[in-house]
């Protein structure tokens, strides 16, 4: 009987278990390590979030993004975007530092069990855990327009099905979105020699500004502090203190995570879009279908005009909603247990743990309660700390200062280094 279970490898996942590593429980990390990362974004993309905001957490602070940087003669530096491939092996340098060993296995089933859960991996085996941790992500949750529902994925994806851009050199692509995923999509598509739009339902795109020096006259920092989700106040509240975002009123909440930090594309992709990518801002599509050729697309502007336009594929870059029946790994019967929040989000208390004892979410799943942070790397932090307190407080305390997993002791990190390292991963 293991205390936690961390399901999902990403940054939330890996801090996770480099807390609760450090905090002396009994656990197994289950997962391939940043695999969105490394699976579901297309070469030449770029980190949009600071560097210095883009840290893995573990309890010493030793593993950051910086020292990654310096480690492997990179530059970490303000208003410098990080390529999207170094973040991901800043990950799996993180995870064979900072955490015990990773089984790469997927956990296909988690279920009510005696004393706690039973999880199901892929290939069959049983596993039982006094707690879980559910760090599974964004790919459970996308979201894709209902009028391109239904229409092959030869013809409609969505902008995280693409670890590879190349099958559209050549082809006439439309990108339904206008935020970042879909304005660096296009770009990288352009420059490759695609044929390509841009259909946005908002009447004009908004772009990022140039973030201001990090250095700067006091009255400016005072007047516009630096956060780890932008400049300004508002953006300081949202990133640094999630656990007071946590006390505002739940409609207020709603709101918040609903429309803080709306779509907008990063400072440096708009070169490559304006003037070289086709915009078409104020359209929605209003149905979809096959054609020889491709796909039709009906659009709809914001003054009730039709206009239809044929592309050879649609690539959906409308994000991702987080709600309870997506949670699929979940027993059917513990996933229609949990509360949930007017958007269909789970509810989750003040350490992250779900109305089901025992089991706690982390990451996306939870911004309607901590706010925009847990949509960002950014979250990670104040959610594995928190997190972690959260299951130990669900255990009762245990020692501190050595780690668990698998059944045999191992150094936490910040100690004397470990030499083990998790199942094989590329770098």
């Amino acid at each position: 009987m293991y205390d936690l279970l961390v399901v999902g490898a990403g940054p939330y996942g890996l801090s996770i278990a480099s807390h609760a590593a450090a905090a002396g429980l009994n656990l197994r990390v289950f997962g391939r390590p940043m695999a969105s990362w490394r699976d579901n974004m297309p070469r030449g993309m770029f980190l949009k979030s600071e560097p210095w905001a883009s840290n893995l957490s573990d309890p010493a602070g030793r593993w950051r993004l910086d020292a990654y940087c310096a480690e492997h003669g990179l530059t970490a530096r303000h208003a410098q975007p990080i390529p999207v491939e170094e973040f991901a092996a800043y990950g799996l340098w993180f995870a064979r530092h900072a955490v015990p060993e990773v089984d790469e296995r997927t956990v296909t089933r988690v279920a009510p069990g005696p004393g706690g859960f039973t999880a199901l991996t892929e290939d069959g085996e049983e596993l039982h855990a006094r707690t879980v941790a559910l760090a599974v992500g964004v790919m459970p949750f996308v979201e894709v327009p209902q009028a391109l529902r239904g229409l092959h994925p030869a013809l409609v994806t969505h902008s995280s099905h693409h670890s590879d851009l190349d099958r559209f050199r050549g082809r006439d692509v439309t990108v339904v979105g206008g935020g970042q995923a879909a304005l660096e999509t296009a770009a990288l598509l352009a420059e490759q020699g695609t044929r390509v739009r841009v259909l946005a339902r908002a009447e004009r795109l908004v772009w990022n500004d140039v973030p201001p020096p990090w250095e700067r006259p006091w009255w400016q920092s005072v007047r516009s502090p630096h956060s780890g989700l932008g400049p300004g106040w508002r953006n300081w509240f949202y990133a640094e203190r999630p656990g007071l975002f946590r006390r505002l009123p739940e409609q207020a909440r709603a709101r918040i995570a609903t429309t803080a930090l709306g779509p907008a594309g990063a400072w440096w992709v708009r070169d490559r879009v304006e003037g070289v990518v086709e915009l078409l801002p104020g359209h929605e599509v209003a149905a979809a279908c096959a054609v020889p050729d491709g796909v039709r697309l009906e659009t709809v502007d914001r003054g009730g005009a039709l206009r239809t336009l044929e592309t050879e594929h649609v690539i959906a870059a409308t994000g991702f909603r987080p709600r309870c029946d997506r949670l699929g790994l979940l027993d059917g019967g513990l996933r229609g247990t949990l509360a949930a929040l007017p958007d269909g989000s789970p509810a989750v208390g003040r350490d992250f743990e779900s109305s089901h004892p025992g089991l706690f979410l982390a990451g996306l799943v939870t911004a309607s309660g901590f706010g925009p942070a847990m949509r960002f790397v950014h979250g990670a932090t104040f959610t594995a700390a928190t997190l972690v307190r959260g299951v130990r407080r669900r255990l009762g305390a245990l020692p501190a200062g050595r780690a668990v997993t698998a059944g045999r002791a191992v150094p936490a990190p910040g100690g004397s280094s470990r030499s083990g390292s998790p199942s094989p991963v590329r770098g």
